[in-house]
């Protein structure tokens, strides 16, 4: 619960600081961006200390190197979370967090079903949900932060769109006069 937690307060206040001080316009951007940060770097950071022989036990037994896929995740979840301070970065971080999030659902789903009196925040509806929110936020960092296309193919729009070309001189076009 306390990764729900941290998300959604980090991501709120970023949020309400934006609104009431900066006034950018990406604001849900970098509210996002916080709040992931936060997130996996306090969710990777017990990969390594505090809850690392419980996520050891976490791992279905049927995986071989427990302990190295505990590690391996950790430090793919701490290199998401500074990839949420890298612009360049964002949309890379965001997708590599989704599959990530996408990974370790089984195994999370495996212990929630095996394990005896669990919090009910810990079962595995809840435990569903709750990643799906982790989920839907990357996901939407990544449609926030991606060039977009006019279509499949098509140029891009957004920060590396190339400047319009007039037909046959492969100059910018003349400014437009009001």
């Amino acid at each position: 619960m306390e990764p729900l937690i941290t998300l959604l307060v980090v991501s709120g206040v970023t949020l309400a600081a934006n609104a009431m001080w900066f006034h950018r316009d990406r604001g849900l951007e970098l509210a996002l961006r916080a709040g992931l940060c936060a997130l996996f770097l306090l969710t990777g950071t017990v990969h390594f200390v505090g809850m690392r022989a419980e996520l050891v036990d976490m791992v279905p037994s049927r995986l071989p190197f427990a302990g190295l896929l505990v590690t391996v995740s950790g430090i793919l979840e701490l290199a998401g979370a500074l990839g949420m301070l890298a612009s360049r970065l964002v949309p890379w971080a965001g997708l590599g967090l989704s599959a990530l999030l996408v990974a370790v659902f089984p195994a999370n789903a495996v212990w929630a079903l095996s394990e005896p009196n669990l919090p009910w925040w810990d079962e595995l509806l809840p435990r569903t949900v709750i990643q799906m929110v982790y989920l839907a936020a990357t996901l939407t960092l990544v449609r926030l932060t991606s060039p977009r296309r006019t279509r499949p193919g098509g140029p891009v729009d957004g920060p590396c769109a190339e400047p319009e070309r007039s037909e046959g001189t492969g100059r910018p076009p003349p400014p437009r006069r009001s």
